[in-house]
């Protein structure tokens, strides 16, 4: 297996302000497809209560980033990131709106200014100008706000979050990823940069837009869990086993229906009528859960193996982890891939289409710890060097100049 080209992002360097989730998100696929990301901590002063070197942050999305650690209210902290500006292609803020302003670091009166080319990044959950801008929040209150929350959850029951999975990471950490792509490409045709806002209320609703659009037709003009794709649909719907696990199935078509219930010894003629008209739904359901409760989930994903039934076994992380699946890219780029999520060696691909892979192989990650790796880096984007561009100041790096501390 030869090595492949560099992946597309090559030469990227990145300077990610520590954050929770969406911002360390789309940092760490930057950083996936070839980007070299930085992720500025905060300074914290060594003590007997914080010990030197730090333990990791609570961040696990930290796959081939390396850290600075900085006091950004101290003058001589700011003052080296003023001065690595000028050598860097993205800025990642994951702050609330006025954050960066009120440290001294605007992103269009200081920050652009000090490097015309940069890419500033702005993630929050709430729209900057919106009724919401000045208060917390967290993924939950994001899809509500967006009327994405309104949509999940079954029949007659509550909203369901599920996880943080659609609003910090999809409309989130993701957009704002494609973002900074769009930026970088329209940098190459302008030769300038720009400032992305990205958040997670127009994210997730974005990403709600087949089902907005959908609410116009049959497909899903009922109530939350009244629909053909949120529940209200019998073959459209997970099932328990014998076992305690689940089968999922998709059988919205006619050919599949067919298979599934030849799948579940079903005769059609027993059927209290099409299974398009929805008052025959309920006795469906009822038959469906009386027969996936008749064997455990391994029996069924025997029956159901390479039929076109649309039913497949719902697999938990655990599992997967132990079958040793391959956690894979965001997306395989043949010719410049990104950088393998599985293990590999350090000089060849972990797999076709993928890069070099990492410890961990996706079900681990050991963690950053504040100030890990990135005097190193600093030494190879822009030849610094502590003690002589830099010095280690109350568990954070602060700018030398002219062999003293710079005074703003």
């Amino acid at each position: 297996m030869t090595t492949p080209d560099p992946p597309p992002l090559a030469g990227i360097k990145v300077l990610e302000f520590a954050g929770l989730a969406p911002g360390p998100f789309a940092g760490l696929l930057l950083a996936d497809y070839g980007a070299e990301v930085i992720r500025i901590d905060r300074a914290v002063a060594p003590s007997s209560a914080a010990p030197s070197p730090p333990p990791p942050t609570a961040d696990n999305l930290t796959r081939r980033k390396t850290s600075i650690a900085v006091d950004l209210k101290s003058p001589s902290g700011l003052a080296l990131i003023t001065s690595l500006i000028p050598h860097v292609d993205v800025v990642i803020d994951p702050y609330r709106p006025g954050v960066l302003e009120a440290a001294g670091l605007s992103p269009e009166k200081v920050l652009r200014r000090l490097n015309p080319r940069l890419v500033v990044a702005r993630m929050t959950g709430f729209r900057r100008d919106g009724k919401y801008r000045d208060m917390a929040g967290h993924d939950i209150n994001y899809l509500a706000v967006a009327g994405v929350l309104g949509m999940l959850g079954r029949r007659g029951e509550r909203p369901y979050a599920p996880g943080n999975i659609l609003g910090d990471f999809a409309g989130g950490g993701a957009v704002c990823f494609v973002g900074i792509l769009l930026a970088l490409l329209w940098r190459e045709k302008s030769g300038h940069g720009q400032v992305v806002e990205a958040n997670m209320v127009d994210g997730s609703a974005f990403m709600a837009t087949f089902p907005r659009l959908a609410m116009r037709g049959p497909l899903w003009e009922r109530d939350r869990g009244d629909n053909v794709l949120d529940g209200g649909c019998p073959y459209y719907d997970t099932y328990e086993t014998k076992d305690g696990k689940f089968m999922a199935v998709g059988a919205l078509e006619d050919k599949f229906f067919a298979a599934l219930l030849h799948g579940l010894s079903i005769s059609p003629s027993s059927l209290p009528g099409p299974r398009l008209d929805r008052t025959t739904w309920p006795h469906l359901r009822r038959v469906f859960k009386s027969t996936f409760l008749q064997k455990p989930r391994a029996e069924w994903e025997a029956i159901f193996d390479g039929t076109d039934a649309c039913v497949t076994p719902v697999l938990e992380q655990r599992e997967l982890a132990a079958a040793g699946y391959d956690q894979r890219p965001l997306v395989t780029l043949q010719e410049s891939p990104g950088y393998a999520v599985a293990e590999g060696d350090s000089g060849r691909p972990a797999a076709v289409g993928q890069g070099l892979g990492v410890e961990g192989a996706g079900w681990a990650e050991r963690g950053l710890r504040p100030g890990e790796g990135g005097e190193e880096v600093l030494r190879r984007w822009v030849g610094w060097k502590r003690g002589v561009q830099f010095e280690s100041e109350r568990g954070g790096l602060v700018w030398l100049e002219r062999g003293r501390k710079a005074r703003l």
